[in-house]
């Protein structure tokens, strides 16, 4: 039998989210219905209802969560009813040629449930990420829960789902940051401070902070930077230089996705150093780089999605060292929310005034 819950929606582009009533089938083979205790507000919620990722409303949004499984469709092995998980947008399918080569990180066919959630009309609901977890219960494939230590707190380790897991993982898994290495961050939202996270945890010895506002910029302290850059106040490039011996940083990171921070970003690292896209572009945008200078610096360009995370071994990892104390994950959580505060915590996230808002059940 399906369940009728509370949710949130984007019914239109541009307009304000509304709550809805949700309805969520029972998970057939393959599916799992999970009971939803914490989910982040994470921009790219906001470029869904902007209609910034595809017109195909309503949305459901909501995908950076964690819940615990209630039921199980059939032929589901991995987790059970009762297990506490992350959700991920990578279930991997382990048959596509990125999972054949020994990549599943790179997984072209990830999965999604079959079924649709729906209004009670029967509207279909496209949800966010294949996720749509601003809602008391969700329906994904089996594969986007990985179970994680119970004991932890939802809040927090919800938001390895998304936002933080893509920033730690920019620079560990796609940026390779390693002991001793110099690290520049552009931008030092949620994202950002999970690359700064990320390089502390990975034993860089010199994290660079780059924001306009200085209220980030002291987060990103407590994150692990060890220089900060007001961009409002001091050439990017430049300064970067002077903190790395006139070289330039050996990893940089840009989470904005404007094409202006990513030329500082691709002229603040060393030579043969390398960048790393995890801010997300808008469709309009486009780069201009001299070729001669793409040539002779050498190194490489990279984007990173999802912070090229395996969320099989990178969820419990990461929440492991969160239970350790090694990484604060609950210095991301700047407030706590209902269902009715999400359009409100949109507005506190484009105002910068929020890392992350998390929607508590």
């Amino acid at each position: 039998m399906s369940q009728r819950v509370r949710g949130v929606i984007a019914r239109e582009k541009g307009k304000p989210v509304e709550v809805a009533t949700i309805v969520v089938p029972d998970p057939g083979p393959g599916e799992a219905v999970v009971k939803v205790q914490a989910c982040g507000v994470c921009h790219t919620d906001l470029h869904y209802r902007e209609g910034g990722i595809n017109d195909e409303f309503p949305f459901l949004l909501g995908h950076e969560a964690a819940g615990v499984v209630e039921a199980v469709g059939d032929g589901v092995t991995d987790v059970a009813p009762g297990d506490f998980v992350v959700l991920n947008w990578r279930a991997v399918c382990g048959n596509c040629r990125a999972c054949l080569r020994g990549k599943p990180w790179y997984c072209f066919a990830t999965h999604n449930a079959a079924q649709k959630m729906t209004l009670e009309d029967g509207t279909e609901l496209s949800p966010a990420l294949g996720i749509g977890a601003f809602v008391e219960k969700t329906l994904v494939h089996a594969g986007q829960c990985t179970k994680v230590d119970p004991s932890a707190r939802a809040a927090a380790v919800g938001l390895l789902g998304c936002g933080v897991m893509a920033g730690i993982g920019a620079a560990i898994n796609t940026g390779g940051v390693t002991r001793g290495d110099s690290v520049a961050v552009i931008g030092c939202g949620g994202v950002g401070d999970g690359a700064v996270a990320g390089a502390a945890l990975a034993g860089a010895t010199t994290i660079i902070a780059v924001d306009t506002d200085d209220r980030k910029l002291e987060w990103a302290r407590g994150f692990g930077a060890t220089h900060t850059i007001n961009a409002r106040e001091a050439d990017v490039v430049e300064a970067v230089r002077a903190l790395t011996g006139g070289n330039g940083a050996d990893v940089v990171i840009e989470a904005v996705g404007r094409p202006e921070t990513y030329r500082q970003a691709f002229y603040a690292r060393d030579l043969a150093g390398t960048v790393v896209l995890v801010g997300v572009p808008t469709p309009e945008m486009t780069l201009e780089l001299p070729l001669l200078d793409v040539f002779g610096r050498g190194g490489a360009l990279k984007s990173s999605w999802y912070g090229d995370c395996l969320p099989s071994r990178d969820f419990p990892m990461l929440t492991e060292l969160y239970k350790q104390g090694r990484l604060d994950l609950d210095a991301f959580v700047t407030e706590e929310i209902t269902l009715d505060g999400v359009e409100q915590a949109f507005g506190r996230m484009h105002a910068g005034d929020v890392l992350r808002s998390v929607v508590i059940f």
